[in-house]
């Protein structure tokens, strides 16, 4: 729960927000919506699905929090307080029965609710009562093995550790290797050196087999250690069967095996955990984006370094260059071009200046800015990106769910097989026991399923990380997964093909007129309108510097003319700005018009002058249509004596539109355009980016028919095909729903998009959908290759096993070692997948970033 800064008055507005874990649809947002609206004194309400948070906007003097809480267990739905959420961080905890030992652990802790294991970030959340000390649910965790460390919330970056090279089990691997390396020159280099120490029950010891028992103990414990608590835990894991082989190895008068089987799978445990924590460096670098300080201006002027996470909501921040923007917020003073990257991926900097909205770890290129801080810490756009992206391993994907079902029936099996191989021979046909052991040891070695299990979730993590840095937020590995299994996707028109304001490309002079004239006469009359169409033409004038000056024109007598258009007198005579119909139906309108004396008269249609026809004429039959063809809206400016120019107003392609289309359909992406707009403005739209099927003029229940339709013309397996849509994260939210993955454009600093879609592109920036989509058909080909290398690799492991043709090196070496690191590099790729720019923009970026350096 967060309220307002202490510092806000009494009766201002509050907010309140609230962790409701199951308001997790639509369905259960709009019933906890509904019910606290009852309320008096409400202001505003935000359900938040994708992290299962209410926001409430209140009016203190009308409700309180406690009321605004029953009202949402009226729902039906539990609240739980930040307060009782608790984050731990515990660093070795890196793969499925690591969280297993752990949640085992804390079942039985007392105060402990929900558990929650994060292994690819490290991390343990677990909802606990008020009188719960957060040490001793780390000592539970510590009673399965594992060392953690209780965090302040639940952003705050994993707490450093001792370079994996540098731990004591690192160092006590290295000196049972350097031990097994002189035990190994001794028993088969210079076996005339190993002397023998004597003989114990009937078996010989020399000074190699002490040495490699030595060598046993010091590089097994941990994993002996480990194997007793999951042994405690009733957990079947690797660490139990390595410890399990281990003592019978040694038991079995086979200390070479045992000593190879606990050094080598200490190695490759070092490496396993090396190879974690580059995945993890992924998701530290993004929660070190935020600066640790801020500087903050007093009223009186002076400046004071404070930690970032003491801004309060109306401070005011300093920036100066190279240094990071502490928090969201609002340019009060200053103007600069700034780094963007972080939030939205864009590779130019952006121009900022007094107004413009700013987020937290961004970089000032230069200049210096004062910005208004308008988020805490925890609620800066960055924030919620982090905190979104370590959401996204609590979803599993469809493999991932796969993945675990095998796992749980594979390992018992193989278990069952190596105790057969080791008794059964011996005991049936009075086979070698030291023969039949060692096979069966080898089968229990291959029995973890340790490189199968993190083969998902390691590429997941690299792959939603990668896009984050990238300025791609996808919530879960299953959008990661269906993003690339799409062969379809949806594109909204305004908003995302086009800019979404309005802008004037065309201004054609008539009879005589110049370009200026004509843009003085139609700023004259549109000042007053408020229409999209007359801000834009109004907005245009004061760019090209054409309007004139206050007292030059006199404009009165205004008015609207309800779909047709404005008019207005200027210098005394009647101006129209509006459609080209106005001025065929000028006969049919009334109108005011000055009279010679200075007053007003209305006149009977019949007396006012005609327009020139030939000259309405030629606009009609050959400036508009071609206007119109390219999908923009014509304004004609005139007088009652007829047009005096015609201005095209258009919403702007993106300049990035067309080769984003074409990066896609080159990928096989089949892209299909709905629209409300009209069915000229589509076509247009649709010819000028190679969009080849588009359908115009849809309502939004339209647009969902549409995407079932088109989920239908791709059915798969199942029937259905998948089908993305993108779109502006709000207009568009039904149709995105609908669709199997919802991709928001702009969702920088827009709490609608960010929880409301399924991945978020954080600028308004089309490349990133080539780039969104060749990285999730990449992640999904590393995540089937991972999958499918680990089983082979099992599978052939296991079938050589019991005829002596794999050994327990082999097993150690490339079915645990190899493969984990194999599957774990692999899904390292994901974070070297960059998005492609076109020529053009990589040239200004280029260009630009040359400017800033010099």
């Amino acid at each position: 729960m967060s309220e307002s800064s202490p510092s806000a008055p009494p009766d201002s507005s509050r907010t309140l927000e609230l962790r409701v874990p199951e308001m997790d649809c639509p369905s259960c947002a709009g019933k906890v919506t509904n019910s606290v609206e009852r309320l008096a004194g409400i202001d505003g309400i935000e359900p938040r699905v994708t992290s299962g948070r209410l926001v409430v906007e209140y009016d203190p003097t009308q409700t309180s929090d406690a009321e605004i809480r029953e009202r949402v267990r009226a729902a039906g739905y539990e609240i739980v307080d930040s307060a009782s959420e608790l984050t731990l961080s515990v660093p070795d905890m890196d793969c499925a029965s690591c969280a297993s030992k752990v949640e085992n652990a804390l079942e039985s802790a007392d105060g402990v609710g929900e558990i929650e294991t994060r292994p690819t970030s490290g991390r343990v959340t677990v909802s606990v009562t008020d009188e719960t000390d957060p040490e001793s649910v780390a000592d539970a965790i510590g009673a399965a093995g594992y060392d953690a460390t209780p965090l302040q919330d639940g952003t705050d970056a994993v707490v450093d550790e001792q370079p994996i090279w540098q731990s004591r089990r690192a160092i006590g691997t290295a000196i049972g290797a350097a031990i097994v390396t002189v035990g190994m020159a001794l028993s088969f280099v210079v076996p005339a050196l190993d002397p023998t120490l004597g003989t114990v029950a009937g078996r010989t010891y020399a000074l190699s087999h002490l040495l490699f028992i030595v060598a046993a103990l010091v590089s097994g414990t941990p994993i002996l250690r480990n194997g007793y608590y999951s042994a405690r835990n009733r957990s079947l894991d690797i660490d139990f069967l390595m410890s399990v082989g281990i003592v019978a190895s040694v038991a079995a008068h086979h200390p070479f095996e045992g000593a190879m089987l606990a050094v080598l799978f200490s190695i490759a445990e070092l490496l396993e955990r090396f190879s974690m924590d580059r995945a993890r460096d992924s998701l530290r670098e993004l929660m070190d984006l935020s600066p640790e300080t801020a500087t903050i201006k007093r009223a009186d002027g002076s400046e004071e370094t404070i930690p970032a996470d003491d801004l309060a909501v109306g401070d005011t921040v300093v920036v100066r260059p190279g240094e990071k923007i502490p928090a969201d917020g609002t340019v009060l003073e200053g103007e600069s071009a700034i780094d963007q990257s972080p939030i939205t991926g864009e590779s130019v900097p952006a121009d900022k200046a007094a107004g413009d909205e700013v987020f937290a770890g961004t970089i000032l290129e230069s200049g210096y800015l004062e910005v208004d801080v308008e988020s805490e810490a925890d609620e800066s756009t960055i924030a919620r990106i982090v905190s979104m992206v370590e959401d996204a391993e609590r979803e599993k994907t469809d493999r991932e769910q796969f993945v675990d079902r095998f796992a749980s029936v594979y390992t018992p099996i193989v278990v069952v097989l190596a105790i057969a191989v080791a008794v059964g021979p011996p005991l049936l046909v009075g086979a070698s026991w030291n023969t039949w052991f060692l096979r069966g040891l080898t089968l229990l070695v291959i029995a973890c399923p340790c490189a199968f299990v993190i083969s998902t979730p390691v590429s997941v993590v690299s792959g939603i990380t990668s896009a984050a840095r990238n300025g791609v937020l996808i919530k879960g590995g299953r959008h990661l997964e269906s993003v690339g299994e799409t062969d379809v996707l949806a594109v909204d028109k305004t908003g995302t093909l086009t800019t979404g304001d309005l802008s004037v490309t065309d201004v054609i002079p008539l009879e005589g007129a110049d370009e200026e004239t004509v843009l003085r006469r139609a700023h004259a009359v549109e000042r007053r309108s408020e229409h999209p169409v007359g801000q834009a033409i109004v907005g245009y004038a004061d760019e090209q510097g054409v309007v004139p000056e206050t007292d030059e024109h006199d404009v009165s007598n205004f008015e609207a003319l309800t779909g047709k258009g404005v008019r207005a007198e200027v210098d005394g005579t009647t101006h129209y700005v509006g459609k080209p119909d106005l001025f065929d139906d000028l006969a049919d309108l009334a109108h005011v018009h000055r009279t010679t004396d200075g007053g007003t008269t209305l006149e009977s249609p019949a007396d006012w002058p005609q327009c020139d026809r030939e000259g309405c004429l030629d606009v009609l039959s050959e400036v508009v249509p071609d206007l119109e063809a390219e999908g923009k809206t014509v304004v004609i400016v005139g007088t009652e004596d007829g047009p005096i120019g015609v201005i095209g107003v258009a919403d702007r392609v993106r300049p990035d539109a067309a080769w984003a289309v074409s990066r896609l359909q080159a990928q096989g992406v089949r892209v299909v355009m709905l629209t409300g707009d009209n069915e000229g403005t589509a076509r247009a739209i649709a010819d000028s980016v190679g969009i080849e099927e588009y359908h115009a003029e849809l309502l939004p229940d339209k647009k969902l028919e549409w995407i079932d339709r088109l989920a239908d013309d791709h059915g798969g397996a199942d029937g259905t095909g998948h089908v993305a849509m993108v779109g502006d994260g709000i207009n568009d939210a039904p149709a995105l729903a609908t669709a199997d993955v919802g991709i928001a454009m702009g969702a920088a600093g827009t709490d609608t998009a960010l929880e409301t879609a399924d991945v978020a592109l954080m600028g308004d920036d089309l490349t990133r959908l080539p780039y969104l989509f060749a990285l999730s058909s990449k992640a999904t080909g590393v995540i089937r290759q991972n999958i499918w290398a680990s089983l082979g690799v099992k599978a052939v492991l296991a079938a050589g096993a019991p005829f002596g043709i794999v050994t327990v090196i082999h097993a150690v070496v490339i079915g645990d070692m190899g493969m984990s690191l194999g599957v774990t590099g692999n899904a390292m790729r994901l974070a070297s997948v960059e998005p492609e720019l076109p020529d053009d923009l990589e040239g200004e970026s280029l260009e630009r970033r040359g400017a800033i350096d010099r």
